[in-house]
């Protein structure tokens, strides 16, 4: 149970005080036997959801964690699941009755009881399809904080004419933050933040080959920005920037429900 559920089963009182002392007493420690910790406050303390960066991890392991985060939260996010355990982990997940949301070409996964659409809207675009993975790992972080994605892929500036109909949407969809996913020189991140009165992370992609390959290149250029509204996290950073966005977006969406 999340410490909202345990307060508002003590509000109606569905629960004894010394219950409920005794259930957030639980709450505060949660580990599964001596490999792993969870940090219980993430979701009150930053709004962000349990994460999993399940790359090197025993198969075994994840499951069990995986079971013991979603026995006590709405969602979690696993990243990056190595390609030998993901068809695994999907059967496991079904044989668990625990529903899940795939994306595409990523083997991140977001297993849930529900998702809030309470949340902002956050943009998502790519430069090429190869970008397409990142870009997914930040939909699902965004999803499971409760934010509505609208995505475009495969706009990058090789053809930078595919780029104003996606803005035109997106400005008059009214979406909160952009997220551009850009591997090579990573133009785009600046093309579309000198288009938009909204702010952008870019994240640069390990997309790319020679001089600044995996994603060094995309990377300095990104920071380099003369753009003015750019934010960049680390290369293919997915999770964090999924993470950024839907902070800024769900902090407009709370005022903008204020009266």
């Amino acid at each position: 149970m999340e410490l909202v559920e345990i307060l508002k089963s003590l509000e109606l009182g569905k629960i004894s005080a010394s219950k409920a002392k005794k259930m957030l007493s639980l709450y505060s420690i949660e580990k599964i036997e001596d490999f792993a910790k969870f940090d219980v406050g993430r979701k009150i303390r930053r709004g962000v959801p349990e994460v999993i960066f399940a790359q090197n991890k025993q198969l075994a392991d994840l499951k069990k964690i995986i079971l013991g985060a979603i026995s006590r939260s709405d969602c979690v996010l696993v990243s990056r699941i190595n390609k030998d355990h993901y068809k695994k982990i999907v059967s496991f997940s079904k044989k668990n009755r625990i529903k899940a949301q795939v994306g595409r070409n990523t083997t991140s996964i977001l297993f849930f009881k529900k998702l809030s659409s309470s949340g902002g809207k956050v943009g998502v675009i790519t430069a090429g399809t190869s970008d397409i993975g990142v870009a997914e790992e930040a939909r699902l972080m965004c999803e499971a904080m409760g934010c509505k994605c609208i995505t475009s892929y495969d706009v990058g500036i090789a053809g930078l004419h595919r780029i104003f109909p996606i803005i035109k949407k997106m400005i008059s969809e009214e979406v909160d933050v952009i997220i551009v996913v850009a591997g090579m020189e990573g133009a785009l991140a600046s093309v579309v933040s000198a288009l938009v009165d909204i702010p952008v992370i870019g994240v640069p992609s390990s997309v790319g080959y020679g001089y600044g390959a995996k994603g060094v290149a995309a990377l300095a250029s990104m920071l380099q920005s003369c753009t003015l509204g750019l934010s960049v996290v680390n290369i293919d950073n997915g999770i964090g920037a999924g993470a950024f966005a839907a902070n800024i977006a769900n902090r407009i969406a709370m005022h903008r429900t204020m009266p």
